[in-house]
């Protein structure tokens, strides 16, 4: 484990965790905690030895408060990195999966790291808003934007023009939730997740999210299915597209090399 001074990292096999480390606040992220993170999910992009990533927050209250008001009312220079809040809301080429481990409160910018993930894993305690307009503010790190995305306009509106508290079995039933599951059993279920995606070839993972998310950009079906996506070439140029039918006629398990 690699432990930063605002979060910590750590690797398991193919998989990375990791911890926003600020309990005392919420897990609320200040500048030094959002460029910790940038400097952490460059490196998970760049590593192919790491396939998966799990983020989740330290303690049982909070996944994640959003931006650090305490910090902001003391007059603090207010910075994010390139990539956005948490190194992952303005992150648009990442092709590597990420789940949200919701341990607790996902409120404003924490909302919307969780939004910017693939998979929302979520503890029965957690509950998540964007209550930005109560204090003046907007959710401008994708929140607006994701979320209807997500889970249509209307549903979203609900949530947006309110800054109304969602709880997470009613965000299973929105469709922003994969699963609700017990305190308890979080981190465990965030992993089986991750075991299922890392069972598959990493290039075909990688092909289906570019082509998932560039294809929503495009109104027209036709252009979303003709498109180019690099990590579709990438795939039909890689290892793994033989392995993978080598592996099923020999009826065995497949030696995913993600390359």
């Amino acid at each position: 484990m690699t432990a930063y001074e605002h979060c910590t990292a750590e690797k398991d096999g193919r998989l990375l965790i990791v911890t926003m480390n600020r309990p005392d606040r919420m897990n609320s992220l200040h500048p030094p905690a959002n460029f910790e993170l940038e400097k952490i999910f460059n490196d998970f992009a760049e590593d192919p030895e790491l396939w998966v990533a799990i983020i989740t927050g330290a303690g049982d209250r909070a996944f994640s408060a959003g931006n650090d008001l305490k910090w902001t009312a003391e007059g603090k220079k207010l910075e994010v990195p390139a990539t956005g809040f948490a190194g992952l809301t303005a992150r648009y080429d990442l092709n590597k999966p990420v789940i949200a481990a919701v341990n607790g409160v996902a409120m404003g910018g924490g909302f919307e790291i969780a939004l910017a993930c693939d998979l929302i894993i979520a503890s029965e305690k957690a509950t998540f808003a964007l209550p930005e307009p109560k204090v003046g503010l907007a959710a401008l790190a994708g929140g607006l934007h994701r979320l209807p995305r997500q889970i249509g306009v209307k549903q979203a509106m609900g949530m947006i023009l309110t800054g109304r508290v969602v709880p997470a079995s009613e965000g299973q039933t929105l469709g922003f939730v994969n699963e609700v599951v017990p305190a308890g059993d979080l981190m465990a279920t965030a992993r089986r997740w991750a075991e299922q995606i890392m069972a598959c070839s990493p290039m075909s993972i990688r092909a289906s999210k570019e082509s998932v998310y560039k294809g929503l950009d495009e109104a027209n079906l036709e252009k979303a299915v003709t498109g180019h996506y690099p990590a579709v070439g990438a795939l039909f140029k890689s290892e793994d597209l033989v392995e993978g039918p080598r592996a099923f006629a020999e009826k065995r398990a497949p030696q995913w090399k993600g390359r």
